[in-house]
Parts: structure tokens; sequence; C-alpha cells
């Protein structure tokens, strides 16, 4: 196929006198095989010649989009609606890029007009329930998706959107419904079985969590949040061994992947591996120096191995970046004490009394008197 389309672009390129016709044509072969710089200059020429061509308009929106232009998008909806004020594939296509520009509030007036236009459109609400779930409107979203599905009983993005939604509530047994829906629908889909794991995860069904992320990662051997989510559910079971396996996975997947590194490291910690703990840390900390909980368990590990002065150099790197982090004001002055620095770690241990530690009382009585 795609020979062909390479046939008749050769054959386009030595003619010449081309109308607009033609260079739509040629616009829309190089679209399909993803050229899309390439189609925007056919459609341009086209456009040249008839200005007013709303197919060339809409495909030439669809190009930026594809494109992640989506203020150039915008320019050809804007253009097809001057044209045809009744274009509901142009505002469908418009309130996609206003969404993905987070303007939340002109997507959804775009999708609004859509539903009057054509009251059946299942996708205009679909999308506005995706852009009522983005602004945390869930009860809103929910709506939309019931009404996409009752249109098209078998929108799977639907179910599995409403489920998020519903997740997002706190409707755990309703979200496994949506999810189970989407698996029943297309059984291959790994993000149906991922976010149903999810939701079992917030329900202490740990080993259903496990069952559905290792389905997940059974339709998607690179799916690296379920190697991490399946990870965090084998803490959960004190499965240490089985997390850091599937920590490996996540980092050999996304090697970028800093929180992966932080909770192999606390996962090391369980198994005594402190010189392993000890540099993902680090590593975590190379990926992300501005996180203060990575410095903070860091430094947490030096105290527990009696560095207590490399120990407070983390905890001082910790609140540079978060000065309200009550453990780290809490850990600081248990070094501080440990070196002792008595007067330093009861300041710091008043602090973090004052901002909700709860064991800050205790050490308080025992060293401050």
């Amino acid at each position: 196929m795609r020979i062909i389309y390479f046939s008749i672009l050769i054959l386009f390129l030595l003619s010449c006198n081309h109308t607009s016709e033609e260079y739509f044509i040629t616009g829309r072969l190089k679209f399909k095989i993803k050229d899309y710089h390439g189609a925007i200059e056919d459609f341009q020429k086209a456009l040249e010649i008839n200005p007013k061509n709303d197919s060339v308009l809409i495909y030439s929106g669809a190009a930026k989009y594809k494109l992640k232009d989506y203020k150039g998008a915008i320019h050809y909806f804007n253009k097809i609606i001057e044209i045809n004020p009744n274009s509901s594939s142009a505002y469908l296509n418009r309130g996609s890029s206003k969404n993905l520009l987070h303007d939340y509030n002109g997507a959804i007036k775009d999708y609004c007009k859509v539903i009057e236009i054509n009251p059946n459109s299942s996708d205009a609400y679909y999308n506005r329930g995706n852009t009522y779930s983005n602004i945390k409107k869930y009860n809103e979203s929910i709506l939309d998706f019931n009404k996409a599905i009752e249109i098209d009983p078998k929108y799977v993005s639907a179910y599995l959107n409403r489920g998020h939604s519903k997740d997002a509530l706190k409707d755990y047994l309703g979200a496994i419904e949506d999810y189970n829906k989407t698996i029943e629908i297309d059984p291959k889909k790994a993000v149906s079985y991922f976010s149903r794991g999810n939701s079992k995860d917030k329900l202490k069904n740990y080993n259903g969590a496990i069952a559905d992320y290792s389905k997940a990662i059974e339709l998607n051997s690179n799916y690296s949040n379920a190697f991490y989510n399946r990870a965090m559910v084998k803490v959960s079971l004190q499965d240490y061994n089985g997390a850091i396996a599937d920590f490996n996975q996540t980092i050999k997947i996304n090697p970028k992947d800093c929180d992966a590194y932080l909770n192999r490291g606390n996962s090391k910690l369980y198994i005594q591996d402190y010189r392993g703990s000890l540099t993902d840390y680090s590593k975590a900390i190379e990926i992300n120096p501005n996180d203060a909980e990575f410095y903070n368990n860091r430094g947490l590990l030096l105290s527990e191995l009696n560095d207590n002065e490399n120990a407070i150099k983390d905890f001082n790197k910790a609140l540079k970046i978060n000065p309200y982090f009550g453990d780290v004001y809490f850990n600081r002055g248990i070094s501080e004490i440990n070196l002792g620095q008595k007067k330093c770690g009861c300041i710091d241990l008043k602090k973090a009394e004052e901002l909700g530690v709860s064991d800050a009382s205790e050490i308080i009585n025992k060293n401050c008197k």
C-alpha cells in the first residue's frame, strides 16, 4: 500500500498546474504515512487555490494536532466554523485542542456546541466527561460517560474513564465494575487490568491487584507502571525480594524513574542491604535533586549507620527544599543529639513537634529538660 502512495506522489511531482483537489489528495497521502509537515505544505497550496475548502481545513487542523501544535490546529478549526457554523467536527476537534492547552472551560463550551448540533454524538459526551475529570468534577464526568455509553454501549474508553472517575470518588467497587466491562468488551486492553488492579489495591485486595498487574504485564511486557505498582503491593505484603525484582524491571524499562529507585532503596532496607539502599537513594537524588523526601531517606539511613555528620547535611538539603517537613526536623534533631549538639537537637525536635510529629514529645521529655 505504501508503494502505491509513493507512486501517486511521484506522478504528482512530475506533473504541473495542479488543482486544489490534487494538492488535497497528495496531502492526504502524506498524512496517512505520517508526513504531517509535508501534508500541511500541500494543504496550504490547496487553500491558496480554494481558501474555503472545509475538508482541506479539517485535515490541516488534524495535521497540526498530530504535530502537537494545538494553537495552529485551533486556527484551522476556527476557519471552518467561520465558513460553517454548524460543523460539529470542527467544534469537537477544537474542543480537544483546547483541552490539551488546559483551556478547559473553552473545551467544555465547544463540546456543548457539538451536543447542541448533534445530541447523539457519543464522542462529545465522552470528551466533555474527560474535561470534567481534568478539573476534578468527577460527578459531572460520570454523567457524561453515562450518556456516551447510552448512545454507544460498546464504548470501551467511556467505561474505562468512568471507572477512573469512580475511583477518584473512592467508589472502588463501582470502578471495578466498569473495568470489568472494558475487559468483557476488549480483553486485550492492558490498561483495563492495570486500572482494576489499582482499585483492588485500594480495597486491600492485594492478591487480586497482583493478578491484574500480572495480566497487564502479560499483555504489555514494557508496562513499567504495572511493574512498579505490583512492586508496591508486594511491599504491602512484606515480600521485599519480590518487590525489588519488580522495581528492577521498572528501572530496566525506565532508567529515569526516581520513585522506583527510592522504593527499591526502601525495600533493600528491610532485607538489611544498607549499601544497596544507599546507592538507590543516591541515584534517586541524582535524577531528581529537588525532592526533599529523597534526602530525608538517605539522611535517615546515614544516621542509622552512625554517619550523623553526613546525615545532617542531607537533612539540611531536605529542609532547604521544604522548610515545613516535620519529619526532617525530627530526624536532624536526633542526629544532632547523637553528635552531642543537644541545644540544636532540642530546637529541631520542638520544631518537629510544632509541625505535628507525634514522636517528638517523648524524645523532648527524655533529652531536653
